[in-house]
């Protein structure tokens, strides 16, 4: 069985720092692409940032030099260091873990179909 929990929401003023942390269950990190998306009401849900085994990393545009993905492999868990935090990033955060043999390419992509398993999300909203 899968458990992905965030942690570590909360409010922030603009240029601000949160860390988000996920614990992981079930999940061999060694092989497995694991992801950080957002959701405002009414929009998509968006990746944002994903590692893939052997550290390989990827991050959306609109996150890429602000927002910096890890993992940690012995602890069983995942973190999304968000930096200069904007009013723009207000959202549900959420975890995840992709499906049964994701491949580097596909996790790079960040697409939500490519992810099987979610945590329960944790809001992080940021005030101008």
């Amino acid at each position: 069985q899968v458990y992905l929990v965030e942690s570590g929401g909360g409010s922030v003023q603009a240029g601000g720092t949160l860390r988000l942390s996920c614990a992981v269950s079930g999940v061999d990190l060694n092989r497995k692409c694991m992801g950080w998306f957002r959701q405002v009401p009414g929009k998509e849900r968006e990746g944002i940032a994903t590692v893939y085994p052997g550290d390989r990393r990827a991050y959306a545009d609109s996150v890429r030099g602000r927002f910096t993905v890890s993992q940690d492999i012995p602890n069983n868990a995942i973190y999304l260091e968000m930096d200069n935090l904007k009013p723009g990033d207000t959202a549900m955060y959420y975890c995840a873990a992709a499906g049964y043999g994701v491949g580097f390419v596909p996790c790079a992509s960040l697409g939500r179909s490519h992810f099987a398993y979610w945590g329960q999300g944790t809001q992080v909203t940021v005030s101008s």
